[in-house]
């Protein structure tokens, strides 16, 4: 399988486990990077996986990013995968300050929206391609404390359905996951008294991932998908 992925959150709890299949199934793989830490959660001395720090909320830094993905002619940039997020728990909506409401918008709706802003002309330069998006399952099922994260990853459902209403016609595939509770190091420690058997393993989504970035995948587009 030819062509390059771009993977944000590439080092995270799901986004190793996409990073690893992805690099399995012959991929070239650029992973943005923030803090040195997480370095140890890829695989190291890969030729096909290109590391690169980046600022994901500037968008000169994600510009660079994107130019770098679409840099080798002959691996063009073919499908990007946004996993940048995260969640922190707050009071109700009285008890939380607009200022941790909007850094929620900024973790989880910011980097999408400005990695797709600076890489959808690069796959429809090179005739379409897949993006795919992350929400969540809570959307869908709301609970206390969780005004900004809620807001924001309803927010990456509307921006999947104007992406796929501007880019479909271009042949780019815009699909978004809504997991549950994913199997993580983070989750099993901030859970430690959990029932984890309905929790569901990165790699089992990062199988999804992956299809969604393939050929295979060409009859799927504007999809809500529960992983």
């Amino acid at each position: 399988m030819s062509g390059t992925v771009l993977v944000t959150g590439g080092t995270g709890g799901l986004g190793a486990a996409v990073t690893r299949r992805l690099l399995d199934e012959g991929r070239r793989v650029v992973v943005p990077w923030h803090s040195e830490d997480e370095l140890t959660r890829v695989p190291s001395g890969v030729s096909e996986l290109d590391l690169v720090q980046a600022d994901l909320t500037d968008p000169a830094a994600v510009g660079a990013v994107a130019a770098r993905a679409a840099a080798d002619p002959d691996r063009p940039l073919r499908a990007v995968v946004n996993l940048v997020g995260g969640f922190a728990m707050g009071g109700r909506v009285h008890e939380t300050p607009v200022e941790e409401f909007e850094a929620q918008l900024r973790l989880n709706l910011r980097p999408a929206y400005l990695v797709c802003q600076a890489t959808l002309p690069h796959l429809v330069a090179a005739g379409g391609g897949s993006v795919v998006l992350v929400s969540s399952q809570a959307v869908r099922k709301p609970f206390r404390g969780a005004a900004g994260y809620l807001t924001a990853k309803t927010a990456v459902l509307g921006l999947a359905g104007a992406l796929h209403a501007e880019y479909a016609k271009d042949g780019v595939r815009v699909n978004t996951i809504l997991p549950g509770v994913i199997d993580t190091p983070a989750n099993r420690a901030s859970m430690p008294d959990a029932d984890r058997s309905g929790w569901t393993a990165p790699e089992d989504i990062a199988t999804t991932v992956a299809f969604l970035c393939s050929d295979a995948s060409q009859a799927v587009r504007d999809s809500q998908l529960l992983v």
